[in-house]
């Protein structure tokens, strides 16, 4: 399980936009995002950067 803090995540259209990201490297993921508290729980066997990468180049990256 890995754990970010996404700064930037304000909104539904967000959540949707770095789930979209995170599925795209690894569509097996299991994904749970808490806009209250700006994290992204992420469990996936891929590489703690892989997925920072993703968000990333989605427009959100990891603090």
């Amino acid at each position: 399980m890995h754990i970010f803090q996404i700064p930037k995540m304000s909104c539904g259209g967000c959540v949707d936009t770095i789930s979209k990201a995170l599925k795209q490297v690894d569509e097996s993921a299991v994904i749970e995002c808490d806009l209250a508290s700006r994290t992204v729980k992420v469990d996936s066997e891929k590489d703690r950067q892989v997925l920072a990468d993703a968000m990333s180049n989605a427009g959100y990256p990891p603090a």
